[in-house]
């Protein structure tokens, strides 16, 4: 099945369901809130008094209309909608400087996008580091016709925390000399963590305090009930601003069935590394014992851990409300053991149906991804320049005319040459611009990103990569420098996973293919929030000219350059 004849199979299957779509209409003010996320009190982003905001629970084809009232009292926010490919409603994609503006303190802004297919996303602030202070939460797309069959369903959003506010960690990575925010304090499942004390510490020889909950305590577990017998599916999102993940479920197996919102061909693991940006489904079958409790953990991978596990409970209906696990948390996977990490990214294909990427691309685009400074100030950027975004939205930048500006040149579309990735830079200088590639409609692209060796030691990250308004075939991974003309022959070009976010490994290259389909302008960054403050990320923009100038809101753009273009059509 060609991608085309794909693409239309899906599209009139959508358009089945919206002849009777409903329409989700909700009204949200975001403002801060005392909170107690991992039993120290702090101050979390909250929508309508909630943390995390509320579950969007949709059905594919449904028309979601999200009227957003900022009541912060100094600062402006956005939403981003992560997995949703915003076709024909590019301004409502949520991200700030790209494809809107901030909605300053007192207004209210109104998101309204058909969800075009199902699966487990989220959502979260896109402007400033406000995702790091708890500004997201889960959105479910549901199938009209859903081929997996369980019989029930959790949801379990990852976050990370951190006791320093996201106003004194962004002035500590803008400063010079850098001040690193460090390791979080807390993991939190569903918002709920626990600092300086263990769910399992009554398993434990390490001195660790046993947590104890109150009620009502904010920081308090949820527990999942589940009956003996019956399949569970799990949705699963990591939204953290940092930390790579791994989950696990003492005594059960997972088994994998969707990743970013497209089924993947099932496969069976004891637990699942989870990047910041991902999302999986995974199936838990349980046993034939109604009487177990069994604890589920998160710990970190990828960085050297400074954060102690995350912890809830699995507990079988017939359980003791005063019974505990048995059996201590599962241990996780040690944090460097880059090959476990790349084996388990390697088990993913395609679920049968879906169609193969084309077998050629039109444009290649080769990205180095490397640690530089300016004036002192430590930044990340990609083929030497460091993206800042600007004050007018691209969106209407481009669109109206105003593409002569100097901040809209696209950096270099190659810069590997012979730069040693497994040495610091030679030269450390980079240079910061809107980091902007325009690609015609109807293209096929290939997007090469290539690790390197930060400014000092030898080292390199993992970073994961997120691409807004599209799914991408990801072709593979490799270790140190690409080769072009060689490594290409190492793409899965059957059954390669489409997904929207990819792990770049450490002193390795990542390649993946899109077809440029969707017109609008796109954010493609590392979804690790300090490394995106920092400079780490590019944009894409596709037939911009294609859309109406009348489509865009005018909220959307009250701000810089196309404010006084607004201004300017309305006097005449």
């Amino acid at each position: 099945m060609s991608v085309i004849v794909w693409w239309l199979v899906t599209v009139l299957l959508v358009a089945v369901h919206s002849a009777s779509a409903r329409v989700v209409e909700l009204e949200w003010e975001v403002e801060y809130k005392f909170w107690w996320p991992d039993c120290k009190e702090g101050i979390v982003m909250a929508i309508n008094g909630q943390f995390p905001g509320p579950t969007i629970d949709a059905v594919a084809g449904d028309i979601v209309i999200i009227h957003l009232t900022n009541k912060l009292s100094t600062e402006g926010v956005v939403i981003h909608w992560h997995g949703i490919r915003q076709r024909g409603t590019p301004w409502a994609d949520g991200a700030a400087g790209v494809t809107q503006c901030p909605i300053n303190p007192g207004e209210t802004f109104t998101y309204s996008f058909t969800v075009d297919k199902p699966g487990t996303h989220f959502y979260h602030g896109h402007y400033g580091m406000q995702r790091s202070a708890g500004l997201y939460g889960m959105m479910i797309v549901r199938s009209p016709k859903e081929k997996l069959r369980y019989d029930g369903e959790f949801n379990l959003l990852l976050s990370d925390w951190w006791h320093q506010s996201t106003h004194s960690q962004e002035l500590a990575l803008s400063s010079s000399p850098m001040r690193w925010i460090g390791e979080p304090q807390s993991l939190l499942i569903n918002g709920r963590g626990q600092f300086n004390c263990s769910q399992a510490a009554y398993l434990s020889n390490e001195g660790k305090r046993q947590c104890t909950f109150r009620r009502n305590d904010q920081c308090a577990p949820e527990t999942l009930r589940v009956r003996p017998n019956k399949v569970y599916r799990l949705r699963i999102a990591s939204t953290t601003a940092l930390a790579s993940l791994n989950l696990a479920v003492e005594g059960h197996k997972l088994e994998v069935v969707e990743a970013d919102g497209n089924y993947v061909k099932p496969f069976t693991v004891d637990d699942i590394d989870i990047y910041s940006g991902e999302t999986y489904s995974v199936l838990l079958r349980t046993h034939s014992f109604p009487t177990k409790k069994h604890f589920i953990s998160v710990g970190v991978r990828g960085r050297k851990p400074n954060t102690t596990q995350a912890l809830t409970v699995l507990s079988y209906v017939d359980a003791p409300e005063s019974a505990r696990p048995t059996l201590p948390p599962p241990v996780t996977p040690r944090w460097d053991d880059y090959n476990r990490s790349k084996s388990f990214s390697n088990k993913f294909f395609a679920a049968k149906g879906y169609p193969p990427p084309p077998k050629k691309s039109d444009e290649q685009l080769y990205l180095l991804n490397t640690q530089n400074l300016i004036d002192g100030h430590t930044k990340w950027a990609i083929n030497n320049v460091s993206l800042s975004v600007s004050a007018t939205p691209y969106i209407g930048s481009i669109r109206y005319g105003l593409n002569s500006l100097s901040y809209l040149k696209s950096p270099a579309k190659e810069l590997v040459g012979s730069y040693d990735i497994t040495k610091p830079p030679v030269n450390p200088s980079t240079t910061k611009s809107s980091g902007i590639y325009k690609f015609p409609m109807g293209i096929v692209v290939d997007v090469i990103l290539q690790n390197a060796n930060v400014l000092k030691g030898k080292i390199s990250e993992i970073h994961p990569w997120h691409l807004h308004g599209h799914d991408f075939w990801v072709l593979g991974y490799g270790d140190g420098k690409f080769r072009p003309g060689v490594d290409e022959k190492k793409y899965n070009l059957k059954n390669p996973p489409l997904r929207n976010t990819v792990a770049l490994y450490p002193f390795g290259w990542t390649a993946l293919r899109y077809v440029t389909d969707n017109p609008g302008v796109w954010f493609f960054h590392c979804h690790i929030e300090p490394h995106l403050h920092m400079g780490m990320g590019v944009v894409f923009a596709e037939g911009v000219d294609r859309i109406a100038k009348m489509d865009i809101p005018d909220e959307a753009l009250g701000c810089g350059l196309t404010r006084k273009w607004l201004m300017n059509r309305g006097r005449n």
